[in-house]
């Protein structure tokens, strides 16, 4: 007796036909930052030129002025972005030109918007402190954005990076403060931060609960606690449960004095720091090591991962409880690395623009990173633009990053193929074969749930449509295995 296996859909190696809508798209908004540049920033722009500065007061090597005509360069940055319009409707471009051609533009814009606020200004606009603030300012977005790679890429959704950055910051900042150690806030930070990544991994891996539910239910549990925990225990008590020390700025030797890189990458906190190692570990660790190959296993197909060997659940719950250290550490930076002093709701949605950069990165760590740096540099840029008094209302400059992200998760990204397996929690279940005999079978609830085990189940690459394999008594399960090894390496698995 055998069952009967749906037929699996058959997957297209071709890339998927474009929607007329998605092929203008892009050209439409080239044309439309162009005229922004031409009819808004160049027609209104002040008289006289825009000073650039590539030194900061005091360095040992100076770098001289860059000064451009304001109106000018505002036309000419909009006629080149609708040339490139125009090239990207008219011509074929592959993966790499359309980044690039995007790349491109945005600089534009950025570029006349820069020339539009400083023209005819006395002071300098000062690049090195605009990077700077970026970098800095996007470390909790950086390490909440490769917390979600490794929870993304184990096969868990994790919304509740929020709650995470917030926990890491409330913890951090009353145990440095009651123990006069920064260096214990920060470790009791990260620790916090695996504690929330332990509660997600119960519920979403052990009671399979809704992980989009959930981590949104934890970030509202995160933001009532430490909201009444800072009203009812900090502001009583603030000289002795939230005032932190924070750290200072580590400079490294030679390397800190380098023009316009040296105070941007190699001056700064322990943060930074810590990032740079947190991103080389996690790309080279998820690449290049077996831990790695495994992760990806469990997140793409967890039940040919489980057939070879791999402890699927357990690794899991490893992954998202150890990638809740990485947001820990990011939450820590708000208080003992930044502000030195916690406040209600101080993450301000940087743990949703965290999710929103790792899916803009498409689920890699470099490209979750600098997608953290692109939103990173939206809020430095707003925050330099309103002390230059800008005649834009601060209420909109403050709505900058967020609408940034709107717009890129809504136009820009495209489509996104995340893991297979992610959101869809993998249960073992037991089945009775057609002679009574109890079986051990793998399944997960992305397919239809059989009575028993089919061979196209556990060995991936053998599905064929109309094909429909005999079930598996426990006497075979060695045999499965072997042939599963088989089947994976047939499959390029």
């Amino acid at each position: 007796m055998t069952v009967t296996e749906r037929e699996l859909p058959v997957l297209l190696t071709g890339e998927p036909p474009v929607s007329s809508f998605r092929r203008w798209l892009a050209p439409a908004t080239f044309l439309l930052f162009g005229l922004i540049d031409i009819l808004v920033l160049g027609y209104f722009a002040h008289s006289g030129d825009a000073v650039f500065a590539f030194s900061q007061p005091f360095a040992k090597v100076t770098v001289p002025n860059l000064s451009l005509p304001g109106a000018v360069t505002c036309y000419v940055c909009g006629g080149v972005s609708i040339a490139i319009a125009v090239a990207r409707a008219f011509l074929p471009f592959g993966k790499t030109p359309r980044r690039v051609a995007m790349a491109v533009v945005v600089f534009l814009l950025i570029i006349a918007l820069l020339c539009w606020a400083d023209a005819g200004l006395s002071t300098a606009f000062n690049i090195v402190n605009l990077l700077q603030g970026t970098l800095a300012g996007s470390i909790p977005i950086m390490l909440g954005a490769l917390t979600g790679v490794i929870c993304s890429r184990s096969g868990v959704i994790n919304v509740a990076i929020e709650g995470q950055l917030l926990a890491g910051a409330f913890t951090a900042a009353m145990v440095a403060s009651v123990t006069g150690n920064i260096y214990l806030g920060l470790i009791s930070g990260a620790l916090t931060g695996a504690l929330v990544g332990a509660l997600l991994a119960v519920f979403a891996i052990g009671y399979r609960v809704d992980q989009v539910v959930l981590g949104v239910v934890i970030n509202t549990l995160i933001l009532g606690l430490t909201g009444y925990l800072y009203d009812d225990l900090m502001v009583p008590n603030a000289n002795t449960w939230n005032s932190p020390n924070t750290f200072g700025a580590w400079k490294i030797p030679l390397l800190g004095d380098i023009p316009i890189l040296g105070p941007v990458f190699f001056d700064s906190t322990i943060f930074l720091y810590l990032t740079y190692v947190a991103l080389a570990a996690v790309q080279v660790g998820l690449f290049s090591t077996r831990w790695g190959l495994r992760t990806r296993a469990i997140g793409e197909h967890p039940v040919a991962a489980d057939t070879v060997g791999i402890k699927v659940i357990a690794m899991r719950y490893r992954n998202v409880i150890a990638a809740g250290i990485i947001a820990g550490i990011g939450g820590s930076y708000f208080t003992v690395g930044s502000v030195g002093a916690f406040g209600k709701d101080m993450s301000s949605g940087e743990g949703y623009i965290a999710l929103a950069a790792m899916i803009f990165g498409r689920y890699s760590p470099f490209g979750a990173v600098a997608a953290a740096l692109l939103f990173g540099f939206t809020s430095q840029l707003q925050s330099i633009l309103s002390t230059i008094n800008v005649p834009i209302q601060s209420n909109l400059l403050l709505m900058t990053p967020y609408i940034v992200t709107i717009i890129v998760l809504a136009g820009l990204v495209g489509k996104v193929r995340g893991p297979r397996a992610e959101g869809i929690p993998y249960v073992k279940s037991l089945c009775r074969t057609s002679r009574g005999a109890r079986t051990a079978t793998l399944s997960t609830l992305a397919w239809p749930t059989p009575r028993c085990a089919t061979l196209t189940q556990l060995v991936p690459g053998l599905a064929t449509p109309g094909y429909a394999a005999p079930a598996l008594a426990v006497a075979d399960l060695g045999s499965v295995l072997a042939v599963a090894t088989a089947g994976s390496a047939l499959a390029g698995g």
